[in-house]
């Protein structure tokens, strides 16, 4: 019998982690070893997640920040490489959902903020903690998308573009390190899912109908245990 945990010594990082996908994925990282630093606008909102870590016996850092903010995310980057030198996992959760709307209407500062957030910080994150995930030997990306990025839908013009370039971005990222070392990149697309930005597109669904957030986590976990192929599709 062993107390071994997969993901001791590892350290993760969780861009959204202050609610829904993006928190139950921290947690569920936390419990299995990993050292999981958070990241969000929500200070509040993130101790609270913390202290959920910390109650499960696990170890976090939080490290509240716009992904919008100029630098921001350089800044991060240096901070880890500072303390820890390494990335052993990236979960980009993160995401700005516009009002839902014609393409006709669909509100230009919504749309600035959607490629932003979805987007251009990914670019960022990548370009940022390449160094760090390279140093890690063996690390993981998972990115986490929708199904109107492949399978456009009325309405939802706005952020189906930005997540189209999101997986664009993403596969193309892995494409290019896919013979420079180990790191594996998946694209993760969770399906209907009990969160803040479900209930803003769908504010009439019951919320027990869908699944939890905990769901998703649970198969995140599961996938950073398996050695997939890079450019993996998964969806829970």
């Amino acid at each position: 019998m062993t107390d071994t945990k997969p993901f001791d010594g590892r350290i993760a990082l969780v861009t959204g982690a202050s609610r829904g996908i993006g928190a139950a994925t921290a947690l569920a990282l936390a419990e299995a070893g990993a050292h999981v630093v958070l990241t969000a606008r929500d200070v509040k909102a993130l101790e609270s997640v913390e202290d959920s870590i910390h109650a499960v016996g696990g170890s976090s850092t939080i490290a509240p920040l716009d992904l919008a903010e100029p630098d921001a995310i350089a800044r991060l980057a240096a901070a880890i490489a500072h303390r820890w030198d390494r990335l052993d996992i990236l979960v980009i959760n993160a995401a700005y959902l516009p009002t839902l709307t014609p393409v006709t209407q669909v509100d230009q500062k919504q749309l600035g903020q959607a490629l932003t957030t979805n987007v251009l910080a990914t670019q960022a994150l990548l370009a940022s903690l390449d160094p760090l995930l390279k140093r890690a030997g063996h690390a993981r990306v998972i990115g986490l998308t929708s199904s109107v990025g492949t399978s456009p839908r009325a309405f939802w013009s706005a952020y189906a573009a930005s997540k189209a370039a999101f997986e664009t971005m993403l596969d193309c990222y892995a494409l290019e390190i896919e013979k420079l070392g180990d790191t594996r990149v998946a694209i993760v697309d969770p399906g209907a899912t009990r969160t803040a930005m479900r209930a803003r597109a769908y504010p009439g669904e019951d919320p027990a109908s869908v699944k939890p957030p905990e769901e998703v986590a649970k198969r995140i976990v599961t996938l950073l245990q398996q050695d997939f192929a890079t450019r993996h599709r998964d969806r829970p």
